[in-house]
C-alpha cells in the first residue's frame, strides 16, 4: 500500500496525570477505614479482593488528599472536575504540541471529549484560553461516549482535516473519574473504586506527510446492550453501572469493529504488529484477545498502562498507543487502536508508521 499524501496523520500524541498516587493496598486500607460502616460484609470482602488483583498496582488521583472523597459535596465534585480536567488538558496539550513542533496558533480544530463532568460551556473554552489557541478556532466538545470516547474524538479530528484539506486538529480526550466516586452496597460501585483513576491524553493530527497514517476506522454501536455499560444518575449525581457480563459483551463488539476494518484493507489480526486497547481491566482485556486470537505478549502495552494507572476511561486507549511509541515501531508497522464504553458502542481505528 503506497503512501497516500493526503491521508491524515498523527503527529503527536502526550498523556498528563495527576501528582496523587495511590497503591492498591492503600485504597483498601482507606476504604475500610472509612467506608466499613456503610459495606455488608460481602461487600468489603470483594472491595479487598478486587484490590488485591494484580492486574493493578496503583493509580493517580485529582484530589489534594483522600479526605475530600468521604462526603464530598456534589458542587465540590464539579468544581474538582473542572479544575483538574482544565489543568490535566493543558498538560498534555502542550505536551502534544511541543511533540509536533506546533505553535497553538497553528492549530485550526479542538475536539475535547469527557464522560465523568459536565460543565457549559465545555471544556474547550477553557483550553482556547488556556492554551492561547486562536479564537477563531473550530471548537467541538463530546460528551456521552464514556470510555470509548477517545476514537471518535480522532475520528472528528480527521474528517475536519478532510473536509478542510490542510491544518492541524488537537484532539484531548480527559477523565476526572474520581469526581463521579461513590461507595455503596453495589457491586458495580464497588469495582468502579478499585479500578478506575485519573488521566487525560492529547493528540495532534494534521497532514503533513509526516507521523502514523490515519488509514481506517470503524464502529460498532448496540444499543440493546446500553445498560451493560453507563452512568445512571441518581439525586443529581453520576453513578457508574457495569454488567457483570460485559467481558463477554464488549469482546464481541470489538471484534466485530476490528475485523470490518481489518477486512476492508485485506488484513487480519495476524497482520499487526501493535495493538493498543482500551485497559479496561484484566477480564475485559482478556476476553478481547480470545475473541481476536491476540497472543499475550501483544497485550504488553495495555495491561502495562492497567497496572501503572488502571483504567482511566476515555484517555486510556492514548496511553497504550503512547507505550507503543515508547517502545518503538518499525517503518510500515501496522497498529490497531480499539476502545469501546457507553452506547454499548465500540470503535477501531487502523494506523500505519511511515
Amino acid at each position: 500500500m503506497t503512501p497516500d499524501p493526503k491521508r491524515v496523520r498523527l503527529a503527536a500524541v502526550a498523556t498528563a496525570t495527576p501528582p496523587y498516587v495511590a497503591d492498591q493496598r492503600q485504597a483498601a486500607d482507606f476504604f475500610t477505614r472509612h467506608f466499613a460502616h456503610r459495606l455488608s460484609h460481602r461487600s468489603l470482602e470483594l472491595m479487598r479482593k478486587f484490590l488485591a488483583h494484580p492486574s493493578i498496582r496503583e493509580r493517580c488521583f485529582a484530589i489534594d488528599g483522600p479526605r475530600c472523597l468521604v462526603a464530598e459535596h456534589p458542587d465540590d465534585k464539579i468544581a474538582r472536575f473542572l479544575k483538574w480536567a482544565v489543568y490535566l488538558s493543558t498538560q498534555a496539550s502542550r505536551r502534544a504540541l511541543a511533540g509536533a513542533g506546533l505553535k497553538p496558533q497553528e492549530i485550526n480544530a479542538l475536539v475535547v471529549n469527557t464522560c465523568t463532568g459536565y460543565v457549559c460551556p465545555g471544556l474547550t473554552s477553557y483550553l482556547i484560553e488556556e492554551l492561547g489557541l486562536s479564537r477563531s478556532i473550530r471548537a467541538y466538545d463530546l460528551v456521552g461516549s464514556g470510555c470509548g470516547g477517545a476514537v471518535p474524538n480522532l475520528q472528528m479530528g480527521e474528517e475536519y482535516l478532510k473536509a478542510n484539506g490542510e491544518g492541524a486538529a488537537l484532539c484531548v480526550s480527559v477523565e476526572i473519574c474520581s469526581a463521579t466516586f461513590q461507595m455503596e452496597n453495589d457491586l458495580s460501585l464497588i469495582l468502579s473504586n478499585a479500578l478506575f483513576g485519573d488521566g487525560a491524553a492529547a493528540a495532534v493530527l494534521w497532514t503533513r506527510p509526516r507521523g502514523l497514517e490515519l488509514v481506517a476506522d470503524g464502529s460498532r454501536h448496540q444499543p440493546e446492550h446500553r445498560e451493560a455499560i453507563r452512568y445512571v444518575n441518581k439525586n443529581g449525581q453520576l453513578y457508574n453501572q457495569l454488567s457483570r457480563s460485559l467481558p463477554e459483551i464488549v469482546s464481541r463488539a470489538v471484534a466485530e469493529a476490528v475485523r470490518g476494518v481489518l477486512a476492508g484493507n485485506g488484513l487480519t489480526a495476524a497482520d499487526i504488529a501493535h495493538w493498543a486497547l482500551h485497559s479496561g481491566g484484566d477480564r475485559v482485556i482478556t476476553a478481547i484477545a480470545g475473541e481476536l486470537g491476540l497472543p499475550e505478549e501483544k497485550l504488553a502495552p495495555t495491561r502495562t498502562v492497567l497496572a501503572r494507572y488502571g483504567n482511566m476511561s476515555s484517555p486510556s486507549v492514548l496511553f497504550s498507543l503512547r507505550e507503543i511509541l515508547n517502545n518503538g515501531m518499525r517503518p510500515q508497522d501496522w497498529c490497531v487502536l480499539a476502545s469501546f464504553g457507553a452506547g454499548l458502542s465500540a470503535h477501531a481505528l487502523l494506523l500505519r508508521s511511515r
